[in-house]
């Protein structure tokens, strides 16, 4: 460019900084005129946006100026703004208001600016806007990776204290910073269960999180996650039914068992399901025909011979202690029948009765206890159960401690 040239240019430049203010205002009426959205802000907000017009349009100038001087100003319009700024309006937004804000500028510029000036700051316009884009899509991109890596650290410390048993209110409001509503889902439910697995294999793992808790809101539930060494921890709120919306999920865990917590009724008796599942994701291997997923309350014999305190006096208040009652027929009818290898007929004739009162106690059985005692699963952790119960309460017809 000749000495001429130069002097022309700087002599543009000049005139259309001399315009800056006419066209930042012209920005903010074009964009209240045209943007719905824009007139629903703040004061403070619209403040900040219009801030950032100015910024840019001045970031214009200089580079229309000295393109090479000033080669990374597009980058840095968006550095007047706070961090916040991310958040209040969205990157679709954002390229509205750089698309409104260029038309305005490209249409202003026939009444600002003399007839010779126009075709280059129009052209010089077209590439400064592009980079504008371009600067708009990093601003918002580096904002979400920010974001992304503080919420997976939030909802790892979340999980982490309904692990531990520490939930309080503090992790109610963290858990709601993450999308936790802690309300009712499609099913109408707003209990809580806890799910613990296997950990995907490392190179599989880096977005398992986000997967889950999609999966989990499809099927109309809330969902935490996190990866705690070698498994996997889920947190399902809003339904009653976690063993249905964990079938869904599975995929998402690693290899061998998932283990379903107990339903509580909202993250704060969490600890009980998380306790629960897992105790039973230790015990599981002890029955290789476990079905995937497996609720943790299906673990009850294995989890008491893991050593499991809970499941221990589960099943003897839950299920020794109803068999109590009375004269203890029903105990002294269950035991006979284990005793007697599941024989109905040994069984009547070891306690001088008809087979078919024995029937209708084994029945009576069921009822009180959920567990058939003719179902060999069943019959196992009645079983365990009589033992436990004589252990911890050896004085039969007496409450269960």
């Amino acid at each position: 460019m000749g000495k001429a040239e130069t002097r022309a240019h700087l002599a543009r430049a000049d005139r259309l900084q001399g315009q800056t203010g006419a066209l930042a205002t012209a920005a903010t009426a074009a964009m209240e005129e045209k943007l719905p959205w824009f007139r629903g802000l703040s004061a403070q907000d619209r403040s900040w946006i219009g801030l950032v017009a100015q910024s840019g349009i001045t970031a214009f100038v200089d580079w229309f100026r000295d393109p090479e001087e000033h080669s990374s100003m597009p980058t840095r319009i968006f550095g007047s703004a706070p961090r916040e700024f991310t958040r209040v309006i969205s990157l679709h937004q954002t390229v509205d208001l750089v698309r409104t804000t260029i038309e305005m500028m490209e249409t202003a510029f026939d009444d600002l600016l003399p007839a010779d000036d126009v075709p280059a700051v129009r052209e010089a316009m077209q590439r400064y806007a592009r980079e504008v884009a371009f600067a708009a899509a990093t601003v918002y991109a580096q904002a979400a990776e920010m974001r992304g890596a503080w919420d997976a650290r939030l909802e790892a410390l979340v999980v982490d204290s309904v692990i531990r048993g520490e939930a309080d209110d503090s992790v109610r409001s963290r858990a709601s910073a993450l999308g936790w509503t802690g309300a009712a889902g499609t099913t109408g439910s707003a209990e809580v269960a806890v799910v613990v697995g296997r950990a995907p294999a490392a190179e599989g793992n880096a977005n398992v999180a986000d997967a889950v808790r999609h999966a989990a809101r499809e099927a109309g539930a809330d969902a935490l996650c996190a990866i705690q060494g070698d498994r996997l921890v889920v947190v399902l709120g809003g339904t009653s039914k976690p063993v249905e919306i964990v079938q869904r999920l599975a995929h998402w865990f690693g290899p061998g068992p998932i283990v379903v917590g107990p339903v509580v009724k909202d993250l704060m008796a969490a600890v009980t399901s998380a306790r629960a599942a897992v105790a039973g994701l230790r015990a599981v291997p002890a029955w290789p025909a476990a079905p995937r997923p497996v609720q943790a309350d299906e673990l009850l014999p294995e989890r008491s011979l893991s050593g499991d305190g809970h499941a221990r006096r589960q099943l003897a208040t839950e299920v020794y202690g109803p068999l109590t009652v009375g004269e203890g027929v029903l105990l002294d009818t269950v035991s006979a029948y284990l005793d007697s290898g599941g024989s109905i007929e040994a069984t009547a004739r070891a306690m001088f009765i008809h087979a078919n009162t024995v029937r209708y106690r084994l029945k009576r059985v069921a009822d009180l206890t959920g567990y058939q005692p003719l179902n060999p699963r069943d019959a196992f952790t009645l079983r365990v159960a009589l033992a436990l119960g004589r252990l911890l309460n050896p004085e039969p017809g007496n409450p269960v401690l």
